[in-house]
């Protein structure tokens, strides 16, 4: 696996290449956002580690543009926590998120959840789900609207993967931050309304009034056939 650390803190980067190699991560570095994005288009990576405070390209610009070609869980770190911070984050196109300072042990647990889950993906074959115009292709991991394709990040695609696999079953916020983030989360459940607007805004001909990503007030989400 690897896995792309970019932070314009070299003792930082150090600290995480230096611990993340221990678990056997290839990992290559980058100390800010405009060479995060040019080594995330021209290298292969399973995982990036992205702090949105940077000189050139701050970590959320550097978030979106890589949006734009790729679908690579991204890790964000911040020295902010406040929840607007949070959110944006994962407006721009972020897996997760995580607070300096940080638990080392903590973000290799967020690291190794978010590439299990990939994996686990990766490893159904050959299975289509289609409702209506959406269909989704877990081999490749993509996403089809009426025969167009629909860029979606790679926790959003689990999302819906999972919500379209299990129709009319509900799930709490709490439910979903378990299994697609893949470890209980003692924080905002407000990233899975995020998550579930934009897959709203990206999947469903009316947004305001969906047909398939259903809400159950007071209890969560589920799919409607």
């Amino acid at each position: 696996m690897k896995i792309l650390v970019v932070d314009d803190e070299k003792l930082l980067v150090k600290g995480v290449k230096f611990n993340l190699e221990n678990e056997g991560y290839e990992v290559e570095c980058a100390y800010d956002g405009a060479a995060a994005v040019e080594l995330a288009r021209n290298g292969r990576f399973d995982l990036i580690i992205l702090d949105v405070m940077m000189p050139e390209l701050d970590g959320q610009e550097a978030c979106l543009r890589i949006r734009e070609f790729s679908n690579v869980p991204i890790i964000m770190l911040t020295a902010k926590s406040e929840d607007a911070d949070k959110l944006m984050g994962f407006e721009c196109g972020a897996d997760d998120y995580l607070t300096k300072p940080f638990n080392i042990l903590e973000l290799k647990a967020r690291v190794r959840a978010l590439l299990r889950r990939a994996a686990g993906t990766q490893r159904t074959r050959g299975t289509v789900l289609t409702v209506g115009g959406l269909t989704l292709n877990t081999e490749e991991r993509v996403a089809v609207k009426n025969g167009g394709t629909v860029d979606l990040t790679a926790k959003e695609y689990d999302l819906i993967e999972l919500l379209m696999r299990n129709p009319r079953r509900v799930y709490s916020r709490e439910n979903l931050m378990n299994v697609v983030w893949g470890y209980t989360y003692a924080g905002d459940y407000r990233t899975v309304d995020v998550h579930i607007r934009r897959l709203r805004e990206k999947l469903e001909d009316n947004p305001a009034e969906p047909e398939h990503i259903m809400t159950k007030w007071g209890v969560g989400y589920y799919f409607k056939e």
